[in-house]
């Protein structure tokens, strides 16, 4: 019985000690827990460290005039330590104190919030003991320098809790200029494009590292912790922002009068190969246009016309012909094996410089087949030699545009492929692939690579520069080079020169070649329901003495009211050659006249028009009718007032805001319901919906200004 009981008062006392244990444990879980949890907790996130890469500042792209045309600019993003020892001693004072007025201003900076919604936000924060809590992203240094001034901020980091972290944002200040050969930098550096990738590595410079505290679910900066970055360096391109900007007006002009899909205008300084300008637009869903794509270096086409100066140069060079070479054109109409080549007008016998001024297909497929047909591969050697099958290496990624030139061993190969290569189909070559070719001959035969960057600068100087490369030393005889020169200029001078029409009533005189080729349209096929064409001309100028050489090439569409390489591009190519001429070549001085004989439209606000002309003391005569637009036609010294059309006609029906000043525009067409973007300063040169037509609300209209 004892033993029993012993054993017993054993079992019970084991038992006794065990649950006491337990309670202990217990115990000292719950105090650690709850009562030095915060200390355990800011113990454990201290030991949570790493490196994390503190990005570069990224070099700027500039014009070759000094135009910055891709830069970066500071942006901030704020975030707040509330559990700052600063701002959590004495019992939070330094915070309460400064809560409501630091509110006020927020809401006054920032106006996404009332000053009460501030308050509740930051007093929530603060109650919760967020670490890295943020405030604001992406401000400007505008609003930064307002907020370092504000109530609490002002006091510093250690007091206020404010933690301002900057960054680099990417911009193109021109907007459209030159856009998509600029590129624009993304943090995926994948997803760049143009000179932003092509030269990234220079441009993006050497990351430095920060050493990062993770609190709180975020990672912190540790002041002091920092291994400085390398800026990247800055890139000069070739690139005239006054050419560039007249290109684009230019090619937007055309385009949008004539509702085409896309387009590429090109200048090429003829001696170095340098691009002085290159504009591509392309015509979005909302009828508006933007540089979406580089027509002119990354898409390859059917080029039509234009190739037949390289046709002329193999039959010259080869001497099978010589520019007074009879070709007899057969009425304009001859079948190829089945297939039927014709001209736009017919000819009969034609001397083969007339031929090309006249841009006959028949010719040309005519002399192409009679000297090659048997022999193939020598027409392709001269394709090759002239580098029309290989890629133009000009500096950025959209060389990627790759050419295609038929060889006798493709499966493609036909009886007929030498006739329609030879007046420009059956091959894929882009506009800049024939820009060298034309280029080459304004350049007395030598072939200039392409290139769109002088130099790599740093803190101001030179630490790399490029320079002109030749790729082919002499593409043809001097005999051959002399013959295709005047067969270039016959196409203008010329009375029945295909550019003779838009080119020839110049000041200086113009080379070069149009083409019209017919695409299909969607790849649909080329039958007449889907038959599009795209316009082009390529040329040089001042002809005698070639300065700068230019591809313009445009994509209609089915809507198009114009469709020919003269029209369409030719008018492109003057405008832009015209305005080239006028600022660097021309001698001439403008003399302004003593008489003014010239008649001016503009439109405006009734009262404006009062007010401008009790200024100026100049009469005129009011024939409108009530309402509060006027259009004004001005000329010899006095104006007539007018109602301008389609102003107060139809709820929808879209006024006609051409030669009005941008605020009356957008005053006029958001009042109607429209949307406006607008490009370029000055008053509105086009406007992309037709004055007169429907729309519906919200729809957008772009106004381009000149």
């Amino acid at each position: 019985m004892e033993i029993k009981k012993d054993i017993l008062w054993r079992v019970y006392l084991s038992f006794i000690v065990m649950i006491l244990l337990g309670v202990v444990v217990l115990g000292r879980a719950f105090y650690i827990q709850e009562v030095e949890g915060k200390f355990w907790n800011r113990m454990g996130d201290s030991l949570h460290l790493k490196y994390m890469p503190l990005e570069a500042e990224r070099g700027t792209i500039y014009s070759e005039d000094g135009n910055m045309l891709s830069t970066s600019i500071p942006i901030f993003d704020v975030y707040v330590d509330f559990g700052a020892d600063g701002l959590r001693e004495k019992k939070g004072k330094r915070f309460k104190d400064n809560v409501d007025s630091l509110s006020i201003y927020l809401a006054q900076l920032f106006k996404d919030k009332t000053s009460a919604a501030y308050k509740k936000e930051l007093q929530l924060a603060y109650k919760n003991e967020d670490r890295y809590y943020t405030l604001k992203k992406k401000i400007s240094f505008v609003e930064y320098a307002q907020l370092r001034e504000f109530p609490l901020v002002k006091q510093g980091r250690n007091k206020s809790g404010f933690i301002i972290d900057p960054r680099d944002k990417r911009i193109n200040p021109y907007v459209l200029l030159a856009n998509r050969t600029i590129g624009l930098s993304r943090d995926n550096a994948t997803k760049n494009v143009g000179l932003e990738q092509s030269y990234d590595s220079i441009l993006r410079g050497t990351s430095g590292q920060r050493l990062m505290r993770y609190i709180a679910g975020a990672y912190m900066p540790v002041e002091g912790a920092e291994l400085e970055p390398e800026n990247g360096k800055d890139i000069i391109t070739t690139l005239d922002t006054y050419m560039q900007d007249v290109a684009e007006n230019a090619l937007m002009k055309m385009m949008v009068g004539n509702n085409s899909l896309h387009g590429t205008a090109i200048v090429m300084e003829t001696a170095t190969g340098k691009i002085k300008a290159i504009a591509n637009l392309g015509k979005q869903t909302d009828g508006t246009y933007a540089e979406d794509l580089n027509y002119g270096i990354g898409k390859a086409t059917e080029p039509g016309s234009i190739f037949k100066l390289a046709t002329l140069l193999s039959l010259l060079e080869d001497k099978y012909v010589t520019k007074n070479s009879i070709v007899d054109c057969e009425g304009g109409v001859k079948q190829f094996y089945g297939l039927r080549i014709h001209d736009t007008h017919p000819n009969h016998l034609l001397t083969v410089k007339e031929a090309f001024a006249a841009s006959s297909n028949v010719a040309f497929a005519k002399m192409a087949d009679q000297y090659y047909h048997t022999q193939p591969s020598k027409f392709i050697a001269h394709l090759h030699r002239l580098r029309l099958d290989t890629i133009t290496g000009i500096d950025i990624t959209a060389a990627s545009g790759k050419p295609l030139i038929k060889k006798p061993t493709n499966r493609s190969w036909a009886n007929t492929t030498i006739p329609y290569m030879a007046h420009g189909y059956e091959e894929l070559v882009t506009p800049l692939h024939m820009l060298m070719l034309y280029n080459a001959v304004a350049n007395d035969g030598k072939m200039m690579k392409p290139y769109l960057v002088n130099s790599v600068r740093e803190f101001g100087v030179d630490v790399k520069t490029i320079h002109p490369q030749v790729v082919v030393e002499k593409i043809c005889s001097d005999e051959t080079l002399a013959q295709l020169k005047e067969c270039l200029r016959a196409v203008v001078d010329s009375e029945h020169g295909t550019g003779h029409k838009i080119l020839f009533d110049s000041a200086y005189a113009i080379a070069g070649k149009t083409g019209t080729a017919v695409t299909a349209l969607n790849n649909k096929g080329y039958n007449k329901g889907n038959k599009i064409y795209q316009a082009s001309f390529l040329g040089y100028f001042p002809a005698n003495q070639p300065k700068y050489s230019m591809a313009v090439v445009i994509q209609n569409s089915n809507e198009s009211k114009l469709i020919y390489g003269a029209d369409v591009s030719g008018t492109v190519f003057k405008e832009i050659s015209d305005r080239i001429y006028g600022r660097y070549l021309s001698s001439k001085k403008y003399v302004t006249r003593s008489i003014d004989t010239t008649q001016y439209n503009y439109y405006g606000i009734k009262n404006e028009w009062n007010s401008i002309f009790s200024m100026l003391k100049l009469p005129y005569h009011d024939s409108a009718e009530g309402g509060y637009w006027r259009a004004s036609s001005i000329k010899n010294n006095s104006a007539v007032l007018s109602t301008p059309a389609y102003i107060t006609t139809g709820t929808y029906i879209v006024p006609a805001v051409i030669g009005m000043g941008l605020k009356d525009a957008v005053y006029l067409m958001e009042n109607k319901g429209l949307k406006i973007t607008a490009t370029g300063r000055g008053r509105v040169l086009i406007q992309s919906l037709s004055a007169g037509t429907s729309f519906k609300k919200g729809q957008t209209v772009a106004l381009f200004l000149n």
